[in-house]
């Protein structure tokens, strides 16, 4: 989000009849992105609640009542990106609806999807690269709770990768947990670099890796006829 995307969200001056709820929501949310935003520029240590303000233009007033200092506000911003980031991960490994209805308990076959849980994943991360930032980068200058938080995170994306690609075994269970690790260190290092273009250029090795990875990590990929040689 830039500083005049954020701008643009600010409430009208003077008296604008607003509901209170709406007020304190529009604030909030400028806060939150302010917070991501300062800290892409500054990092975690080096972002200030006075630039956090300026940049949202509200009252250290209006931040104190909505936070109660600048670790309460990076946890709040840190759970909205990782939420965003879930969601659309979600979207993508949802199986086709029609052939849900018929049977939800065992979703089609859909060699496709690590592919669009990928793209849906480092799209996302380019897409809102402030928050990218904030939760794979400063996440680690915050302190234990917030690491440890990344780290749930990280698991819940090893047990998606597990049911995708099939993994059925205690190895291949730790191959995806490997690939996850993988995947978290190579998207880390080119947020870090502001490396955009790189980001999603993964796309395609990592697709073609678990191609090419036979039943290392699962036999989903085997079953649907995936796997090249």
């Amino acid at each position: 989000m830039t500083e005049p995307a954020a701008a643009a969200r600010q409430l009208p001056r003077g008296r604008h009849g607003l509901p209170r709820e709406q007020v304190i929501a529009s604030q909030r949310e400028r806060i939150l992105d302010a917070m991501a935003e300062a800290m892409a520029e500054n990092g975690y240590v080096g972002t200030s609640v006075a630039a956090v303000l300026k940049r949202a233009g509200v009252s250290r007033e209006t931040f104190y009542e909505q936070f109660r200092s600048k670790e309460d506000c990076f946890e709040v911003a840190y759970e909205r990106a990782v939420d965003r980031s879930l969601s659309r991960i979600a979207d993508a490994a949802a199986p086709p609806s029609a052939a849900s209805e018929i049977d939800r308990s065992r979703p089609p076959a859909d060699p496709d999807r690590m592919d669009r849980i990928l793209g849906a994943y480092l799209d996302g991360l380019a897409e809102e690269p402030a928050y990218a930032r904030l939760f794979l980068v400063e996440v680690y200058a915050v302190g234990s709770t917030a690491v440890a938080r990344r780290a749930l995170l990280q698991e819940s994306f090893v047990t998606l990768i597990a049911d995708v690609l099939g993994a059925s075994t205690e190895q291949q269970r730790f191959a995806c947990q490997t690939l996850a690790a993988a995947v978290s260190a190579m998207v880390t290092a080119r947020i870090a670099a502001d490396d955009l273009d790189g980001l999603r250029a993964l796309r395609e090795p990592l697709l073609e890796l678990v191609r090419r990875s036979g039943d290392l990590y699962g036999n989903a990929m085997i079953e649907h006829g995936a796997v090249r040689a």
